[in-house]
């Protein structure tokens, strides 16, 4: 297998597991008698699957949404997550957040077209297409349209931290209907997504730390396959899908996780957003996990939980709870053994 292809691949599983680590209790499909896939889930949640959110749309344009099985007593929150996979791969399916419905909120894991099939911003329509629907029908599903997060990881940060920065902009031709419905979100929680496509080629090449950084503008590469132009060729295209571009003081307030280590996302994409957003007055937090790669073991320490549940909690239950950054050493881990020496 190419090297090119190794990354791909690499890319695809990283961003589809990484941080986000799929809830045990949940169990991928299995026939049934009739032929129908079965779900099992954890006790007290029910889950609406494959809804479409574009009326007669592509079969990736499809999400599911995971609720208390007793109605409500006040509208939930919601938080929304975005798989990674490379804007290539990955699935909706199964959702890491789900421990989260025993918490007081709804969860809704979205699907969108990827760059195989179309280009962008096929992908960030899709997404701001989900949201619109979702609070469409925020008084079917019992929720709360003042009070939605994202959160995603890889690609699914990516499209994470361009939804709310994009939010409300008009940036993009909607599809799916509910037009008048905004896009906007509360808060954003960004793992390790790519911030800044005319930089990422020499931050990755600059970046002292990492050896197998990803080889830009070649057959198999999902950045500039995803906007179908090489990186930088059109000034346009990689500005309008580079979240730093939409920067600007009404961005929702962003978590940001990211490790000195990944080999695929330059942690230096992460340091470039959150100065961009910093200048613009916008909260931001950047938790830095030394040592990390794409993902891994740190991400998923007490610690990190406990500081991603306070965002959520903070911003989207008014909970008074403090949103400290872990300390460093507390989360630090040996560097991936393809780091430089």
């Amino acid at each position: 297998m190419r090297r090119s292809t190794l990354l791909v691949v690499s890319l695809v599983i990283a961003g589809s597991v990484g941080v986000l680590a799929a809830d045990e209790s949940v169990k991928k499909p299995a026939a049934g008698k009739s032929g129908a896939a079965a779900v099992s889930l954890p006790a007290g949640v029910r889950m609406e699957r494959d809804l479409a959110y574009v009326p007669e749309g592509d079969e990736a344009q499809r999400l599911d949404l995971y609720l208390p099985e007793s109605a409500p007593e006040r509208p939930l929150p919601l938080i929304v997550h975005i798989h990674g996979g490379g804007w290539i791969g990955g699935s909706k399916f199964p959702c890491p957040l789900l421990h989260l419905v025993g918490r007081g909120y709804a969860v809704a894991s979205i699907e969108y077209r990827f760059s195989q099939k179309a280009k962008f911003p096929a992908q960030i329509q899709d997404c701001q297409a989900a949201l619109r629907w979702l609070r469409a029908h925020s008084a079917q599903y019992h929720l709360n349209p003042e009070k939605v997060g994202v959160v995603g990881g890889s690609a699914g940060g990516h499209l994470s931290a361009l939804v709310g920065m994009a939010g409300g902009k008009q940036a993009f031709p909607k599809i799916g209907g509910h037009e008048d419905v905004s896009d906007r979100v509360t808060c954003v929680c960004n793992i390790y997504g790519p911030a800044n496509f005319a930089t990422v080629m020499q931050q990755a090449e600059d970046d002292a730390n990492i050896r197998n950084v990803f080889p830009f503008n070649m057959p198999g590469d999902p950045y500039s396959g995803l906007i179908g132009v090489s990186l930088n060729s059109d000034r346009d295209k990689t500005n309008a899908v580079s979240p730093v571009h939409y920067a600007s003081p009404d961005n929702p307030p962003m978590l940001i996780l990211h490790g000195t280590h990944d080999a695929l996302v330059p942690y230096a994409q992460s340091v470039e957003l959150a100065n961009v957003l910093k200048a613009q007055g916008v909260q931001v937090w950047l938790q830095t996990l030394p040592g990390s790669g794409h993902g891994g073991a740190a991400f998923g320490k007490p610690g990190i939980t406990k500081l991603m549940q306070n965002f959520f909690d903070h911003h989207l239950q008014d909970a008074k709870v403090e949103i400290a950054l872990v300390p460093e050493n507390e989360v630090a881990v040996a560097p991936p053994a393809d780091a430089k020496k």
